[in-house]
């Protein structure tokens, strides 16, 4: 079997359940790539335990940070907060050779390729506001009456930034600066946490909650940047989707309880290109 680029994401090993689905992902071949879209866990040690024995099993391994890393957790030794946080977990992960959003994008040659493997890290600025509401403030008020709120609002601090919404519009900016260089004749795979467009978020349970799913400033990445699959977590709803023509893959493990519903021995991991 040739060569494959697999992705996976919200692998939350926590769970003792989780860890024992991360310690049975294996390559199919020698020259395999994995995709880590975000919340590997919230424990700094965890989360660098869980990427060190994956880069030992999978020829190049790729990650971008979802909220969960981002926490600062009352239970984490590592207290570090906002963009200190996020640097420190990039020289993490440069050190067990893992590429994160701050390296070169790597270029995957394999079957399905030439493509750019363009990690992202954009956060959420709550524009996906809760139905009927008219702003950031309604929204919320909305969410907190309904019990739906997010952990972020009291885990994930956006220090130096005076809000999250303020770290994701810098976010931004730096991902289309560094996407506008991509040559233009290489398609790319987009990965991010958050998804990019809003429609995977119609399905959830609770419509409030995509307020912390992403941006509508992203919208329409998946065509300026010439994707050929974006790939995203987040929701923990693995499923394929298609928007304007392009194939859009969740890959969330997501929790126990989640997966269990499923039945049988969950596989999260899912092959974008090559095999």
């Amino acid at each position: 079997m040739g060569a494959s680029l697999f992705a996976v994401s919200d692998l939350h090993v926590s769970y003792p359940e989780n860890r024992r689905v991360v310690d049975r992902l294996r390559p199919q071949s020698e020259q395999d790539w994995l995709i880590v879209a975000g919340d590997v866990g919230e424990i700094f040690a965890e989360v660098e335990a869980t990427l060190r024995a994956l880069r030992d099993r999978f020829r190049t391994v790729i990650w971008t940070p979802g909220n969960h890393e981002l926490w600062t957790h009352p239970s984490d030794p590592m207290t570090l907060r906002g963009e200190a946080r996020y640097r420190t977990l990039v020289t993490m992960c440069r050190d067990i050779g893992v590429l994160t959003p701050e390296d070169p994008f790597a270029r995957w040659e394999g079957e399905g390729g030439p493509v750019t493997v363009a990690p992202l890290f954009q956060l959420y600025d709550y524009s996906f506001r809760a139905p009927g509401t008219r702003d950031k403030a309604e929204s919320l008020r909305k969410a907190y009456a309904a019990g739906v709120v997010c952990s972020d609002e009291m885990l994930l601090h956006p220090d130096p930034y005076p809000d999250r919404e303020s770290w994701c519009w810098n976010r931004i900016a730096e991902c289309e600066r560094r996407l506008a260089q991509i040559d233009p004749d290489v398609p790319t795979v987009l990965v991010s946490h958050w998804p990019l467009v809003r429609q995977p978020t119609d399905v959830l349970w609770y419509p409030e909650f995509a307020q912390w799913c992403g941006t509508e400033r992203t919208a329409d990445w998946h065509v300026r940047f010439r994707a050929a699959v974006a790939v995203y977590g987040h929701l923990h709803i693995p499923r394929t989707t298609e928007y304007d023509g392009v194939r859009f893959e969740e890959v969330s493990l997501g929790y126990p309880r989640e997966w269990g519903r499923r039945g049988g021995e969950p596989n999260p991991m899912r092959r974008i290109l090559g095999g």
